[in-house]
């Protein structure tokens, strides 16, 4: 299967200010990635790319005053498959968990577990540990909070999602996230694309998703409790403790998001060579 995604982000800067982006397929697809694209600004700046701590790739540079504008378009090799499901996958004992992994136990800016400890073990401790632990927190997040791009707000924590029971893909996630770091279950926050592929389409514009991976049986798994299905072609971009790890574009200095476009399709192996995706912009 073969997916076309990419982005298109339009800026004014009433002057000139460094940015950085997070908006690419992670390294951990390139091996899928048939055709990666072009980075493209109008007007042309250079950029850069550097590894942050979580292992993200960003990019970096200097947007001129004015309008600019930044592209990609890239095609991607799906399986057709939909992420694992390990119902027998079992908790790590916590002496057991990678150290680099111990800050996914943490409290962050927008998962705050010492406010949701309580709720948490109220909730889920007589669960089945495991897989079906963090199931159950997804299927409670799932349900409780109701979803709504009205309802978005870029300040809205974890425990204020719980009590406003409101919110879009990212707050789903905190709160999932939270949950399961407050159950001593490493945890950690991601974003990408994911498109209507084998679903019914969804007449609003596409935007990035989040979700959350957790640690089990010694690898990372992907729950999503936004959606709370298995689904097909996700694109991970990147992973973080929160949102404020892995924010999609980051001005160190003033700047107005004009307009924002993001697509995920599934197409023709005959519809684009190599050739024509690269000429797309």
């Amino acid at each position: 299967m073969l997916i076309r995604y990419g982005y298109e982000l339009e800026f004014y800067c009433p002057q000139s200010v460094m940015m950085v982006c997070l908006l690419d397929a992670h390294s951990d697809h390139m091996h899928q990635i048939r055709v990666p694209g072009v980075f493209r600004t109008d007007p042309f700046i250079p950029s850069t790319t550097y590894i942050d701590s979580f292992g993200n790739s960003v990019r970096r540079f200097m947007a001129p005053q004015g309008v600019l504008r930044i592209s990609r378009d890239s095609l991607f090799e799906s399986d057709g498959e939909t992420q694992d499901y390990a119902p027998y996958a079992q908790e790590v004992p916590l002496y057991d968990v990678p150290s680099e992994y111990l800050v996914y136990l943490l409290g962050s800016r927008y998962c705050e577990t010492d406010k949701l400890s309580d709720i948490a073990w109220g909730l889920f401790g007589h669960t089945q540990p495991g897989w079906w632990r963090v199931q159950a927190i997804c299927d409670f997040v799932n349900q409780h909070l109701t979803f709504g791009y009205q309802y978005a707000r870029g300040t809205r924590t974890a425990f204020e999602a719980y009590e406003e029971r409101v919110g879009v893909c990212r707050d789903f996630a905190h709160l999932a996230v939270a949950f399961c770091r407050c159950m001593n279950i490493p945890t950690r926050y991601a974003n990408g694309f994911l498109g209507d592929i084998g679903v019914p389409r969804d007449p609003a514009p596409m935007d990035y998703n989040a979700w959350l991976e957790v640690y089990l049986g010694g690898r990372w798994y992907l729950f999503d409790a936004r959606h709370n299905t298995p689904r097909i072609g996700r694109i991970t971009v990147s992973r973080g403790r929160d949102a404020t790890d892995i924010p999609l574009a980051t001005s160190f200095g003033p700047h107005v998001l004009n307009s924002f476009k993001v697509w995920t399709d599934e197409v023709g192996e005959e519809v684009y060579s190599d050739a024509s995706l690269q000429a797309a912009y």
